[in-house]
């Protein structure tokens, strides 16, 4: 007999507005407390302490539009952050600080969230919309030199890109971008070429969320359809449908794979995060506690697999964090 869902460990209150993004940096060493960064709709950023379950600090560099992406670079001290004012912006946290020492003006108003890949120590590429409606842009940071624009084939109607994912099979390998776009495809570009390696349409609606392995050279990827769609990479650069699962209700607004390859995790529209088993798509879980939109799910990067947790923010103002590891 299935075990029943559990319920959250612990939730986070006190955003004061939707939740649309998280992302956790918990690997430090001791006695470094494991943080979960969040960003809301009025355009805070708060920096959770995991252990008293309390804000250690609120950033406040987006002038109050909402903040659709953060992440960290190479630790805790450094901080990139994308808002719906058009600016992704680096924060330095080190000793305390709270500033703001360079930023990005993006000129693209969707909600397509930017792509950060370390690809040598100190050195990152960052991929987002550019200010034409169907280009992305990739740039290199700390430098923010241009690397190139990714423009689709003239004909090509795939509307604007809508989700962004930076990969490399290994260090010092070819990146490559997969990027979801208006049209319902996915399309992996190679970054140094700035050519078109394979389009896949995979969705009838616009791509909303999608993640990829490496490892298995598979991804899947959601829309606002009832339809998770599980593609895969062949050895000729290739995309092709893997196969589809049929969700309950339509809706998913993300999507993530756990570090070590083992499940994932999708934030639905019908307030429920659902998870599964990444190897067959295996329904494991749902994780019924928020009123209303789940706009986000991400897993800890916790060294000790007991120790790791799910966070999930919503439209309700909260984020709940799960320990599911017992579970899967």
């Amino acid at each position: 007999m299935a075990l029943p869902p559990p319920d959250p460990q612990f939730v986070l209150r006190g955003t004061s507005a939707a939740v649309h993004t998280l992302h956790f940096s918990c690997g430090g060493p001791e006695p470094d407390a494991p943080l979960l960064f969040s960003g809301s709709e009025n355009g805070f950023i708060h920096v959770w302490n995991l252990k008293t379950h309390r804000v250690d600090t609120a950033l406040d560099g987006h002038g109050r539009k909402s903040v659709c992406f953060v992440e960290t670079m190479g630790g805790k001290d450094w901080l990139l952050s994308q808002g719906r004012d058009q600016r992704i912006c680096l924060w330095d946290l080190a000793e305390g600080r709270t500033s703001v020492t360079d930023s990005v003006f993006t000129e693209h108003v969707g909600f397509c969230r930017c792509s950060l890949l370390q690809v040598a120590q100190g050195r990152w590429l960052m991929a987002m919309a550019a200010r034409s409606l169907e280009e992305v842009q990739i740039l290199e940071l700390p430098s923010k030199t241009s690397v190139c624009t990714l423009k689709p084939e003239v004909g090509a109607k795939l509307g604007m890109p809508m989700c962004l994912k930076l990969w490399q099979l290994s260090c010092g390998s070819q990146p490559v971008l997969l990027a979801g776009y208006e049209d319902g495809s996915v399309v992996l570009w190679n970054v140094s070429t700035g050519k078109a390696l394979s389009r896949l349409t995979c969705h009838q609606e616009p791509v909303m969320s999608l993640d990829f392995d490496s490892e298995k050279a598979k991804g899947i990827s959601g829309s606002s359809e009832k339809v998770l769609s599980i593609w895969s990479l062949n050895e000729q650069q290739n995309l092709q449908v893997y196969k589809t699962h049929e969700l309950v209700n339509a809706g998913i607004s993300d999507i993530t794979i756990r570090p070590d390859k083992k499940i994932l995790a999708t934030a639905g529209w019908d307030h429920r995060i659902r998870i599964f088993g990444w190897k067959k798509l295996k329904p494991l879980a749902v994780l019924d506690y928020h009123t209303a939109t789940v706009h986000c799910v991400s897993f800890s990067d916790h060294s000790s697999p007991p120790d790791r947790l799910l966070a999930a923010g919503s439209k309700d103002q909260r984020i709940s964090v799960w320990s599911i590891y017992a579970q899967t």
